[in-house]
């Protein structure tokens, strides 16, 4: 008969204190020999005797300053010499130095701090009154409060610059190309954005090939965007740019240059704006290629389906300028349109200087204007009382302006900016003219109504006012043309128009939208630009509705827009309805499955020409990470009474975007098609990646081949362990972290959460301890006994550590198939023993390998 284990002694033991509490008047003590049978069979359990105790060592652990997240960091815990809470673990943490400038502390006014030598222990408590530590061991959460006096600067979400992170060495690619093969006409455009890193330095190059075929009659062109090198500027919180780059839209319109700008950098500062860039919303009869232009080069072409559409990725080649739309429908007709691209009022605050400077030529797309040289310069002050004050100059060999202005913030009233802009211009006939123009802004959300004024500004010009753009012009007038034949009539389209004689007069700005609660949404974007000389004007409405009820869509949309000097005006009315199949099938919003995450649409549409279109269809998306969307279209036009069709999918991959569209319209087919990726080369290789950012992070995991990285769809680690995650926020905290439900059977990670702090354009590694290996549950025997309970284990190899369970169980990951382990149950020879082993191959493939090892 074996004999009893008294493995919940502790249960009873627990029940005779409790029911007999004078028996517990001195400290408690359980003897270890109850986990086994005797004493021989249990390590030395001493540190744990207290209960509720943890050992002593470095831990990484969460810290939070203030309830703000500061990042993931190394800690060194001691044991508590007070009375901690359960939740400590006993322990206690060393904040060190180094911790304290991380978190923003202001040494100077604590000197018992500024003494601290590198890595020792700070007494916070003592040297700040009023700072509180609380550590969660099971969370591993560790809570730091301090005073906002104590800190060097209140504001939240400040970043000390010595947290931030300038990168890697690496070289970066960025490429994009679309094509069209079409019955009629073929056409493709491939754009390359390439770059390299090194230091605080970015060199980048943007240029774009563009080729057409169309009647017998081939374009081919090859663009530079942009050549420039940039790098920041700490101490004053600033950009350097030397090249080609384009100038800030605060105080002047933004112009493309060649030379060199400073300017101050908006997101280096807490709580600052990260950029701004429209969304651009237009309608397409039937199935179009939409081409965006800004400041004459093409910086973006896709394909959109019939019905309305809104493009919310683009990427402008500058902060500021107006987008130039054209959307090329199937029928050979187009769309043209301009979209005002602003920021919203001036305002800084209190005590806060904005300067941008920049000198060197001017620059755009368009061969018919020159490139003189100038020289520019703006001031943006912020004064008390939530005043702003701003000004600048441009000034050329033909042209010289001056401009003031001022903001304030009304409070409950939003926010409101004034300026006027003195000009003196001589043109290419050489005429000289003098004038003026005021601009106002106004921008408001008036949460209580849902009514959000995102922009509203009028500007009104004087006949003389002139800008630098309009200096540049070789000739008074003239039309711009296109380099493909849209309607196929062999002949290039008309781009746009100028004509210095009817300069601008007024020009109005609105994108409004009203919540309307249960019952949806209203929104109305726009421009007016009037001239003087014409009574014709240059406009753009698109006003929408848009709601929801069980999970149905629908939306309604008319737009208008009409260019001053090209003939023809474009007033289309859109209805789009979308329903889920989830509907039928009884799953409400659940989107578990394929079926209940697709749509059943429509879609109908009619111009001011009297051509009229609808489509019906299917969409959903595929896949486990739901990174594969399709659409398949059904309709009729009036326009020679014939059908069209259209199927498209679009795959979020590992290293990159594929998408592929199939059209037809009577006789014509058309096959499109989008492929976009990116490459870095670094030290240790070369990593494909989705497409790239301004900023991006280098994931480094080595040997964890095929892990998911959270809140990153599509994105996964390569055979070797590296990926790329793109689009990083700059000069702030940005989580990485590897979704272990994805890895292998044979492999782990010590942690796998970091932060990076990027600066601008940088490529930063986060960098993850893996082990690849088995994992195993061994059972060490020594003397023909289970090794003692307790007993710590490493892999004298690697330095993989554990601890011996019941039974001399001991479990292991990242283990090599052959090895030997050292396991110590107290000091001296007498209490180790050393084991090898040796594992088979197919345990790599095993979520866990069972056996029995000797130690001696």
């Amino acid at each position: 008969m074996p004999k009893p284990r008294w493995r919940y002694c502790p249960v009873a033991l627990a029940l005779m204190a409790t029911l007999w509490p004078q028996l517990s008047l001195s400290e408690s003590y359980f003897n270890p020999a109850f986990l086994s049978d005797g004493a021989a069979s249990v390590a030395d359990l001493s540190q744990f005797e207290q209960g509720h105790r943890q050992a002593p060592g470095l831990y990484r652990v969460d810290i939070w300053r203030n309830d703000e997240f500061i990042g993931t960091l190394d800690v060194p815990f001691q044991t508590a010499e007070d009375d901690p809470p359960p939740s400590a673990g006993g322990l206690t943490p060393c904040i060190t130095r180094a911790m304290l400038e991380r978190m923003g502390v202001n040494f100077a006014a604590f000197p018992t701090l500024a003494t601290l030598a590198a890595g020792q222990c700070a007494p916070l408590k003592t040297a700040i009154p009023g700072s509180e530590v609380a550590f969660n061991f099971a969370s591993l959460r560790l809570n730091i409060s301090l005073p906002q006096v104590a800190m060097q600067n209140s504001a939240r979400g400040y970043i000390p610059p010595e947290q931030w992170d300038e990168g890697i060495p690496a070289m970066l690619l960025n490429y994009s190309f679309s094509g069209n093969r079409g019955s009629d006409d073929d056409s493709y455009y491939l754009n390359l954005q390439s770059g390299l890193n090194y230091g605080a330095w970015r060199l980048r190059n943007n240029g774009a090939w563009r080729y057409s075929s169309s009647n017998g009659t081939r374009h081919n062109e090859w663009q530079n965007i942009g050549t420039w090198a940039q790098r920041t500027v700490i101490p004053l919180k600033s950009e350097l740019v030397l090249g080609d780059n384009n100038t800030g839209n605060d105080v002047f319109d933004s112009v493309g240059f060649r030379g060199g700008r400073l300017y101050s950098s908006d997101s280096m500062y807490p709580d600052s704006m990260q950029g701004y860039a429209p969304t651009v919303r237009g309608i397409a009869r039937t199935p179009a290629k939409v081409v965006i232009r800004q400041n004459g080069y093409v910086v973006y072409q896709g394909y959109v389906q019939a019905g309305g559409f809104a493009i919310t990725d683009l990427n402008p080649t500058s902060s500021s300028g107006d987008l130039d739309v054209t959307v090329e429908e199937k029928d050979g007709s187009q769309q043209r349109y301009v979209v005002p691209y602003s920021t919203v009022p001036l305002l800084q605050r209190e005590g806060r200087l904005k300067y941008d400077l920049v000198a060197g030529d001017y620059r755009s797309g368009n061969s018919d204007q020159n490139t003189p040289f100038f020289t520019q310069g703006t001031l943006i002050a912020g004064l008390t009382n939530g005043y702003t004050l701003y000004g600048g100059t441009q000034l050329a060999s033909r042209y010289t302006a001056l401009a003031l202005g001022a903001g304030k913030n009304l409070g409950d009233w939003g926010a409101v900016s004034l300026d006027l802009t003195h000009a003196r211009s001589q043109l290419a006939d050489d005429s000289r003219h003098e004038g003026q123009s005021l601009r106002f802004l106004y921008a408001k959300s008036l949460n209580r109504f849902g009514t959000n004024f995102q922009l509203l500004g009028y500007r009104y010009s004087t006949k003389g006012f002139y800008t630098l753009d309009d200096v540049a012009w070789r000739v008074m007038e003239g039309y711009q043309y296109s380099d493909e034949d849209g309607d196929n009539d062999g002949l290039p389209d008309v781009q746009s128009y100028h004509n210095l004689a009817w300069n601008k007069k007024g020009r109005l700005q609105v994108n409004i939208s009203q919540s309307l609660g249960d019952y949806g949404s209203l929104y109305l974007s726009g421009s007016e630009q009037t001239y003087w000389g014409t009574r014709d004007a240059s406009t753009w409405y698109q006003l929408g509705y848009a709601g929801g009820v069980k999970g149905v869509s629908y939306s309604v949309s008319w737009s208008w827009n009409q260019a001053v000097g090209i003939d023809g005006t474009d007033k289309i009315v859109a209805f789009n309805l979308s329903v889920p199949f989830s509907l039928f099938s009884g799953h409400a919003y659940r989107r578990d499955s394929a079926f209940d995450r697709a749509y059943a649409t429509a879609s109908a549409s009619r111009s001011s020409e009297g051509d009229s279109s609808w489509q019906t269809g299917v969409s959903g998306t595929l896949l486990d990470d739901r990174n594969l969307n399709y659409s398949v279209t059904q309709g009729h036009s009036n326009n020679g009474g014939v059908s069209s069709g259209s199927a498209s999918a679009n795959w979020l991959a590992t290293y990159g975007t594929l998408g592929a569209g199939y059209n037809y319209s009577g006789s014509q087919h058309d096959l499109n098609w989008q492929l976009s990726g990116g490459m870095v080369g670094h030290a240790d290789g070369v990593t494909l990646s989705q497409p790239l950012g301004d900023t991006n992070v280098l994931i480094k995991a080595p040997g964890a081949s095929g892990v998911s990285i959270e809140n990153q769809t599509g994105v996964k680690t390569d055979w070797r362990g590296y990926a790329v995650m793109p689009y990083a926020t700059v000069y702030r905290y940005n989580r990485v972290a590897l979704n272990t439900n994805t890895m292998s059977n044979n492999t782990d990670v010590e942690n796998n959460v970091s932060s990076v702090v990027p600066t601008k354009g940088a490529l930063v590694r986060a960098s993850f301890d893996t082990r690849i290996g088995v994992r195993a549950l061994l059972t060490a025997m020594h003397a023909n006994q289970p090794v003692p309970f307790g007993a710590v284990v490493r892999e004298v190899n690697i330095g993989v550590t554990s601890m011996v369970g019941d039974d001399g169980q001991i479990y292991l990951s990242g283990l090599p198939l052959a090895g030997e382990l050292l396991i110590q149950w107290g000091n001296g020879a007498s209490a180790q023993c050393r084991a090898p082993y040796t594992l088979p191959e197919t345990s790599l493939q095993q979520a866990i390998t069972l056996k029995e090892i000797r130690c001696d």
